[in-house]
């Protein structure tokens, strides 16, 4: 299967989901073997939502794969769509110019609209309240490393289910493995959506809801923590729900020896360890997660353009 664009989490299959794994992994071992294999390409990146590890991890894996980078990290304010430029046009144009554009959008929908319109291949970076199909990419790969395999996996997701774009895309990716199960965990207001328990539910993969982090902590093989997103509600919702769930020195021992802590970041009240215990204690995975997202995005990135 050869990927067009990459809009959303279900356009992966299982299959693919493996090659591009085993691909990540071969470029990690050998990076020099694929140095110059988009010698001549160009990446442009258009942020109109802030973002450090998606930008700068997509710009350096195309660097790193010998191609070019063009584009800005704040479109909304130095592109022309400053000047009132649709993101259709603005899409019409910069494809023309480019060999694949990497598009961060505050509008859910906003990278289905582009992939429509664009010459060459668009890849979602986050698009609101949507999805962002190469962090679950990257979250699915973290799994595959710590653990060898992804069936069988009890993961709790938790903070922000509501707003999440990251909780959802996992969530679909997810629902590809064997035996896989979720508990989700959420302040009441932002709980997941029902889009999302409906596709599970029709997918036969078994989830609960709770609100007690303390009772879920030491039942699930993963964690998979969230921010609380100030900036996607009002203020009432947000003083109602921030500093609900913190994973801390204490309950990280509640966990179990073998499991995991994974994070979109960035990680704001919601985490509270010290850099020793994130540095030293092999639960903690976020910024092994990290490291993994520059290459799977080698691997996707040599997927579409080689």
């Amino acid at each position: 299967m050869k990927l067009k664009h990459v809009v959303k989490s279900q356009q992966f299959s299982r299959e693919l989901l493996e090659e591009l794994f085993a691909l990540a992994d071969t470029i990690r071992s050998n990076p020099k073997l694929y140095a110059n294999t988009l010698v001549g390409k160009v990446m442009a990146t258009l942020f109109y939502e802030p973002s450090t590890r998606t930008r700068l991890s997509f710009e350096t894996a195309m660097l790193r794969l010998g191609g070019a980078v063009v584009g800005t990290e704040n479109a909304g304010e130095f592109s022309s769509a400053a000047k009132g430029e649709s993101l259709a046009d603005t899409i019409r144009v910069v494809s023309s110019y480019a060999d694949v554009v990497v598009l961060r959008h505050k509008e859910e929908g906003a990278a289905q609209v582009a992939s429509a319109l664009s010459k060459v291949p668009v890849i979602n970076a986050g698009d609101g309240r949507g999805q962002h199909p190469t962090q679950s990419l990257i979250d699915l790969y973290t799994l595959y490393r710590e653990f060898g395999h992804v069936d069988g996996l009890k993961i709790a997701f938790v903070g922000d289910l509501a707003n999440g774009r990251t909780v959802r895309s996992l969530a679909y990716l997810c629902a590809k493995f064997k035996d896989i199960s979720f508990v989700f965990v959420s302040p009441p207001n932002l709980a997941i959506c029902s889009d999302i328990k409906e596709y599970l539910t029709k997918k036969g993969i078994k989830f609960v809801e709770d609100n007690d982090f303390a009772r879920v902590a030491p039942t699930v093989d993963v964690i998979y923590m969230t921010r609380i997103q100030k900036e996607r509600m009002d203020a009432a919702n947000y003083e109602m729900s921030k500093g609900k769930y913190v994973i801390n020195e204490g309950n990280l021992n509640l966990m179990k020896p073998t499991a995991r802590i994974l994070h979109p970041l960035p990680h704001v009240e919601e985490i509270s360890l010290s850099i020793e215990t994130e540095n030293n204690d092999a639960r903690v995975a976020y910024f092994r997660q990290v490291e993994n997202g520059l290459y799977a995005r080698m691997a996707l990135l040599y997927h579409l353009l080689n």
